[in-house]
């Protein structure tokens, strides 16, 4: 019984919900870069280069295809996804940047025990004159 309650430890610790919650999101997130990739903007690139779709190029070596236009595809992929972490990273901190430059309310500072004490003593004085 000790080993489940250890793992339940560590399963339900903040970081590994955290870890989840960002591998779920960073795939989805990765379903939507690739779609953005694929659909969009390898498009706009096919008409840049003549029509020419790079997941098709291949080079034939004997009875192997080399599938070197895939491998151009995936380094096109990368680069977007690459560049759309860092944008949203860059908005994400700039972000918390702005909240962390707003002004807070500054709450009036309670008196200390020291200055609640001699408080007590001037008032004492006072009503004993």
């Amino acid at each position: 019984m000790g080993f489940v309650k250890e793992f339940k430890t560590f399963a339900m610790k903040g970081n590994v919900v955290d870890l989840a919650v960002g591998v779920v999101i960073g795939t989805a997130f990765g379903k939507i870069v690739s779609s953005l990739v694929g659909d969009v903007i390898m498009p706009f690139v096919g008409v840049l280069t003549g029509g020419v779709d790079f997941s098709a190029l291949t080079l034939d070596v004997g009875d192997a295809a080399v599938k070197y236009g895939a491998f151009i595809q995936s380094i096109v992929d990368f680069l977007i996804i690459a560049m759309a972490i860092f944008v949203a990273v860059k908005v994400i901190n700039r972000l918390k940047r702005a909240e962390e430059e707003q002004p807070k309310p500054v709450e009036p500072s309670k008196p200390s025990e020291e200055a609640l004490l001699l408080r007590e003593i001037r008032d004492l004085l006072l009503r004993h004159q």
